[in-house]
């Protein structure tokens, strides 16, 4: 008898390995001339989770920002001297078809409220990994076609002093969707995904790149050396929120391989013991989403893809148009001294392939689509915590 993981790895055209495809063309972007998608408000109003008897629950207050000068999508977001930078990903115009990968970046200056455009990456990369460190902003990986196709072993630093990147050495594997965390004076990157499949579901237009890593390595910018670190525990995933609370690295939620294979796996790090330990899982599994450190917690916020079909009325959950029902558009917020999630309200519109950032106890979305799949859209949001 075949074990479930000798399934999930099976090269067939089954469903797991169209539900990417599904969704991309039910929201309308694999068509040329496809419309950028506006975001939809999130259909359930979030509600805060019962909490111990004499503590307040905690509550979020958000606000509309300024946005994106282009709709963009799949991107990698850091925050660095003030500022909160957005790296390549999908941009989409109205009337145009998406370009999947680019080397656009953006900074977004709160005190402002002003966007500004800064030197492009080297070459145009998707679903790329980034971390700032010491004054500098690190950025790895990454793909260069759809979907999830041709994933690169590319590093690079940015120095916004000088406003400009330069080449690092190659990561040990060429891979997209990684997650990168600086702690310690070292950056570590953990999953992502090779695409060591690339399968073509019968009728598709598209092609999928399948196959995720457990893979953890760990860049030393002084010695611009890599070096192996424990892998991942449980499944291989990409797609996973990571932050850094606390000195240690939070892997949370993502997929194995496609979006009916998302995770609730909740994995933390200690860079200092090498070891890994189980945290309280995500409420619902998810992928995609935005994770943030803010006031000593960690958020996470949306992803895809919301189970059950989305007839338009929006009982599907995020108002999108995906296979397998929207986007989420609900906000989980960890408390590491309490070991657990509370739920706060939602985002004001449901979304995907997003980021966040925080600055000055203010955390920051931007990008992304309310659609599973594809899409992508200009918003951005602050979001502040209180009780």
């Amino acid at each position: 008898m075949r074990t479930a993981r000798e399934e999930r790895d099976e090269p067939g055209p089954g469903p797991r390995r169209r539900g990417v495809v599904r969704a991309l063309a039910a929201g309308g972007v694999l068509a040329a001339g496809a419309a950028t998608v506006p975001f939809r408000p999130a259909v359930t109003p979030a509600r805060a989770t019962e909490v111990p008897p004499g503590v307040r629950p905690l509550r979020a207050r958000w606000r509309t920002r300024n946005p994106l000068p282009v709709a963009r999508a799949e991107v990698a977001v850091a925050a660095l001297g003030g500022r909160v930078y957005v790296v390549g990903g999908t941009t989409q115009r109205d009337g145009e078809a998406p370009v999947w990968a680019t080397t656009t970046v953006h900074a977004y200056d709160p005190r402002r409220d002003r966007w500004t455009e800064r030197a492009p990456l080297p070459r145009p990369l998707t679903h790329v990994g980034v971390a700032a460190l010491d004054g500098r902003l690190y950025a790895f990986g990454g793909f260069t076609t759809a979907v999830h196709l041709n994933p690169q072993p590319d590093a690079y630093v940015y120095d916004p002093r000088r406003d400009r990147w330069h080449r690092l050495p190659d990561m040990p594997e060429a891979l997209g969707s990684v997650g990168v965390a600086a702690v310690g004076g070292r950056l570590h990157l953990l999953g992502g995904r090779d695409s060591r499949r690339v399968v073509t579901p019968p009728g598709s237009p598209v092609s999928l790149g399948m196959g995720t890593v457990r893979s953890h390595h760990v860049y030393d910018p002084r010695r611009r050396t890599y070096a192996p670190a424990p892998p991942l525990p449980g499944d291989a995933r990409d797609h996973a929120g990571v932050a850094v609370l606390g000195g240690r690295v939070h892997v949370v939620g993502g997929r194995v391989e496609d979006i009916v294979d998302n995770l609730t796996r909740h994995d933390v790090y200690d860079a200092a013991r090498r070891t890994w330990s189980r945290a309280a899982p995500l409420p619902v599994a998810r992928s995609a989403g935005a994770a943030v450190v803010l006031d000593g917690r960690l958020v996470y916020a949306g992803g895809e893809c919301r189970p059950g079909a989305d007839d338009g009325t929006g009982e599907g959950g995020g108002g999108g148009t995906g296979a397998g029902g929207g986007t989420y558009g609900d906000v989980t917020v960890y408390d590491p001294r309490a070991g657990r999630w509370d739920t706060v309200a939602g985002l004001p519109g449901s979304r995907h392939g997003f980021g966040a950032a925080a600055l000055d106890g203010r955390a920051y979305f931007t990008a992304g689509s309310p659609d599973c799949g594809g899409g992508a859209s200009t918003g951005t949001l602050q979001l502040a915590l209180h009780r």
